[in-house]
């Protein structure tokens, strides 16, 4: 039985080929679309869960309240670390970690930069890193050591076990000796660092880590699995009070704990507190996945169903020779498995062959874990599930008929299944309609980033970093370059244009509350600062070495202006880490961080330091030979280091990677899901034609026109869309709205958008009907009256 039973639906399926395609093609197109978007979930979801003690492990938080605003980051003192493992016997182990940095690591005649960071001691003990040479007690403790990872043994000494005991030369300065190797950090792994160097060294290079009241570096901790979290959580709330002496009224710090677990996906917060993050995303993702199947699953329903009158006689004639309802059942139930078996290897291969550009667009190194239990018995689960989904209504709609109205040819759908296929439309059209208007709302805010007026030029600005003689005869280096043709201007800061987390309290003026703790971001810069970025000066000057006393100078911006107080600031005074100063320029506000932040107050002084980047303009149209000329005049002066930049456009495009991805994956799955509705509404216009071709045949026997025909096959189905429209759109504004809070600078949702999407779906749903519609009107009345 069963084996004439697959007979049947194998012949049943090459007879319909069209049908038959356009449901495999629906189903296996929802399915791939589902099975990448799955692997990113679950790329997604394991990341901070791939140590063996994820569970325990913990980030230390501040909140930060000042000046009547809450911030919450993970910014913390240098010796808290230390101090936690005095103090909470809950505590097992405790590290520092700073932020990435790149060096020149030089082993021979081998000199390329690397990507590290210092850490504490503890580090390997708490993260199950896998340790190719040395162990986790001794990785970390020598503050002349430095832990690497396999690339890097492999690089300059062959082999990991080669590796240990050997010396590399950093920034061609000390030598360091190799205390551990350690295996290659995966993919996804939220930390990117090629080598750790000691926390030892860290505070040595940096003695400001040694006061409490400054932060900076992040601190990890790993729990005992018996400690009551909350109650650390409560314990660590005030620790830092007595340790930093700038506590007051109006400044105050509380810390408290971030599972590690959590920190990838819940990254966000607003006024001090978790307001979500990557999460959403993965939440939009996984709702757009489960749409897509249940739309493809619809459309097996549609098309299922308009083919059930020829299927009718069928059904009527094995009903009369005594086939039972479970068997017919079962019949129809077995065609949708058969089919979605063929969509599910159909989907597979295309998952396979769109991996590599599904990797590229979201900067995934994902891959098909063929190998693993779990992602068969998922495969397993959706072939049956789609499977059942799909061939339920039919089975039970077909094996439901009466075989007497069958074979008298009076067959008729009631109101109840007419109204449940309209649902499915209406369903399918209300996710399109919300794909379209997030797909172009997304794609506003982009474009709004992209064209936003920063307060700079970001065009034709390159980066350099500053180190060996380049920072040491920085003022030489400055003249031969500006004598080069088609460079306009160079000056240096000792951070990144694009992001300054630096802050301060510490700046005082006449008039000031000496209870106020004010939070202002700070920069140190060289000369032509203003001009080399392309600021405004509402007042005042830039740095200039014509004016010695400009060393303890500053700039500030309007922020810093509005919030001191002053209407006219040049010439005022300020004091700046106790050194006292006038403010000689007042810059237009300009955004030196994402726009996902309002700008904060800014105050520039003149730079001191041998470290950071050189920031150079090139004329328009002759960045290629300048880089050339940079490239020939670094190697000369400064030959022991790569020549190393960047262009601070490509950064910014960098910097908003995370939005890109999801406006070209919306525009994809939009696109996707809008075709699958639209096979969806073929088979409904089909199935509609098929019901009316007698109605259509008298029709243009009476003078009825083609037009008049599609028109009146397409008028329901139009009806249908619109309902979908007058739904979707609060709610498509209701999200939208909420995605974009996560702006501080933002597009407004203009009412053409929904204008827009609701055309595209109108002339989408049109066009697809009116194929059919078309087919259905120009068919020869001869044709469908003939059996009257």
């Amino acid at each position: 039985m069963i084996r004439n039973y697959g007979t049947v639906a194998w012949r049943n399926l090459i007879r319909n080929k069209l049908f038959s395609a356009i449901n495999v093609l629906g189903l296996a197109l929802g399915m791939t679309a589902s099975l990448l978007i799955f692997l990113w979930i679950r790329d997604e979801l394991s990341i901070g869960r791939q140590y063996a003690h994820s569970a325990q492990l913990y980030r230390i938080m501040e909140r930060e309240y000042t000046d009547g605003k809450v911030v919450a980051d993970d910014d913390t003192p240098g010796l808290l670390a230390d101090e936690l493992k005095k103090e909470f016997p809950e505590v097992v182990y405790a590290a520092g970690f700073s932020w990435e940095e790149g060096h020149v690591l030089t082993v021979g005649d081998k000199a390329i930069r690397q990507t590290g960071c210092f850490a504490g001691a503890d580090w390997f003990n708490m993260y199950s890193i896998p340790l190719l040479a040395g162990t986790p007690a001794m990785a970390l403790q020598s503050p002349n050591g430095v832990a690497i990872s396999r690339k890097l043994a492999e690089i300059y000494f062959a082999t990991p076990q080669n590796a240990l005991g050997k010396s590399i030369r950093f920034d061609n300065g000390n030598d360091y000796q190799v205390t551990a190797v350690f295996e290659n950090l995966p993919a996804n792994d939220p930390e990117k660092y090629d080598f750790l160097l000691s926390w030892a060294a860290f505070l040595q290079r940096e003695p400001w880590l040694t006061d409490w009241t400054n932060g900076g570096p992040k601190t990890r901790v790993l729990l005992r699995p018996d400690a009551n979290v909350a109650q650390v959580d409560a314990k660590l709330k005030w620790f830092l009070k007595g340790r930093n002496t700038d506590f007051g009224p109006t400044f105050y710090i509380n810390l408290f704990l971030q599972a590690e677990t959590d920190a990838h996906l819940y990254s966000s917060f607003k006024d001090g507190f978790l307001d979500g993050g990557r999460i959403e995303y993965v939440q939009l993702l996984a709702v757009v996945a489960v749409f897509l199947l249940l739309i493809a699953g619809v459309n097996f329903m549609n098309l299922a169903t308009a083919r059930s009158v020829k299927r009718a006689r069928e059904v009527g004639v094995r009903k009369v020779v005594g086939a039972a309802r479970s068997a017919l059942m079962g019949q129809f139930i077995g065609e949708a498995l058969l089919l979605t078996l063929f969509a599910v290897l159909i989907a597979l291969s295309l998952v396979k062959l769109f991996m590599p550009f599904f990797n590229q667009l979201t900067d995934k190194q994902l891959a098909l874990p063929v190998d693993q239990p779990v992602f068969w018995a998922i495969t397993l689960a959706l072939w049956l599930g789609m499977g059942l989904l799909a061939g339920s209504y039919p089975a039970l709609f077909l094996s439901s008929l009466h075989p007497v109205r069958v074979l008298k040819g009076t067959l008729r759908f009631g109101a109840g299944a007419q109204l449940f296929r309209r649902g499915l439309v209406v369903f399918q059209f209300t996710l399109s309609m919300l794909l379209i208007v997030g797909t172009v709302v997304i794609y506003q805010q982009l474009d709004y980033i992209q064209r936003k007026n920063l307060g700079y030029s970001r065009e034709n600005l390159i980066t350099i970093p500053l180190e060996g003689e380049l920072a040491r005869n920085y003022p030489v280096v400055r003249q031969e370059l500006l004598r080069m043709a088609g460079i306009q201007s160079v000056t240096k800061t000792n951070g990144n244009p694009l992001r300054n987390g630096s802050t301060t309290e510490s700046v005082t003026w006449p008039g000031k509350d000496p209870n106020a703790a004010i939070s202002f971001h700070n920069s140190a810069v060289g000369y032509d600062f203003a001009k080399t970025m392309k600021l405004t000066f509402r007042q005042g000057r830039d740095f200039s070495p014509a004016f010695r006393t400009d060393s303890s100078n500053y700039l500030i911006n309007e922020a810093a202006a509005k919030r001191i107080g002053y209407s006219n600031p040049v010439g005022q005074p300020l004091i700046f880490w106790g050194k006292p100063g006038k403010i000689i320029g007042l810059l237009r506000d300009f955004h030196f961080n994402s726009l996902h932040e309002p700008i904060r107050p800014l105050i520039i002084r003149l730079a001191d330091n041998h470290y950071g980047n050189l920031l150079i303009r090139t004329q328009p149209g002759q960045t290629r030979p300048a880089l050339a000329s940079l490239e020939a005049l670094c190697q000369k002066l400064n030959p022991k280091f790569p020549f190393t930049y960047s262009f601070v456009d490509a950064e910014y495009q960098r910097t908003y990677r995370s939005e890109t991805v999801v406006g070209t994956l919306s525009t994809i799955f939009a696109t996707l899901a809008i075709f699958i509705a639209c096979l969806g509404l073929f088979g409904l216009a089909a199935f509609m034609a098929e019901q009316r071709t007698k109605e259509i045949g008298v029709r243009k026997v009476l003078g009825a026109s083609v037009a008049s025909v599609v028109a009146l096959l397409s008028r329901d189905f139009l009806k249908l869309v619109v309902i979908a429209i007058v739904i979707a759109s609060p709610v498509a504004w209701y999200v939208m709205r909420q995605w974009l809070q996560g702006f501080a600078y933002q597009v407004e949702i203009s009412g053409w958008v929904f204008a827009l999407a609701g055309f595209l779906s109108l002339l989408i749903a049109f066009l697809t009907v009116s194929f059919q519609s078309l087919k259905a009107a120009l068919m020869n009345p001869v044709k469908s009256l003939r059996s009257e």
